[in-house]
């Protein structure tokens, strides 16, 4: 089956949403997608220390309610809730920062919904240079992965992942997924040119190798 990158990241649909965490403002990044899976064999995928990394990313710890996981080379956090088959919340640390991610799992027709809410107190410097993409597009490439996965069953393959965004194909795809994030952020009040000038930037970042 041919691979179209502009119709992949078309199964995504993309939401922004402003909100407020102990009194600061925050901004909510969700990503909905409908797999082709059943509701417990999508649940495996996204929660089995065994299947994530076969389309994300080698994962350790304890994944259990009070557990604290690590996934390689990226964020690590606590889980703070379990609702099995439907939804779990995640601390999401990184950089030194602390960040929150919620997974939902829905019945949708014939397959289940995906919806993955990540929310992040607000940096305005990095808003303003990014926007909704820094963070967005990382989710839609991963989600991605998780499609292939559950499509073949297979592993995704490491160096494909790495290589992928700077393909011309991975290019395709980040610009369609930034595109779609900065129309998100408009939707949520964010300056319409503001908005798709920081689609660029995001681009950028994801497609052009450091020191090119």
């Amino acid at each position: 089956m041919t691979f179209d990158p502009v119709a992949t990241a078309g199964l995504m649909t993309r939401e922004v949403r402003t909100g407020s965490r102990d009194g600061t403002p925050t901004k909510i990044a969700i990503a909905r997608r409908t797999y082709p899976a059943s509701q417990a064999d999508l649940w495996d995928a996204v929660t089995s220390a065994d299947r994530i990394p076969r389309w994300f990313l080698p994962v350790s710890g304890e994944l259990k309610v009070g557990g604290r996981y690590q996934l390689e080379g990226n964020a690590g956090g606590i889980v703070e809730r379990c609702d099995e088959p439907r939804s779990f919340a995640v601390t999401w640390e990184f950089g030194g920062m602390v960040t929150w991610l919620q997974v939902t799992l829905a019945p949708d027709g014939q397959g289940t919904r995906l919806e993955l809410a990540h929310e992040a107190h607000v940096d305005p410097g990095m808003w303003e240079q990014f926007g909704p993409g820094a963070v967005g597009v990382g989710w839609d490439l991963g989600l991605m992965g998780l499609g292939l996965h559950l499509e073949s069953g297979a592993q995704v393959d490491p160096a494909t992942a790495v290589t992928f965004p700077a393909s011309p194909e991975g290019v395709q795809f980040i610009r369609r997924s930034a595109a779609g994030w900065a129309e998100a952020a408009v939707g949520d009040g964010d300056e319409p040119g503001a908005a798709r000038e920081a689609a660029e930037r995001t681009v950028t970042f994801y497609t052009v190798p450091p020191g090119s």
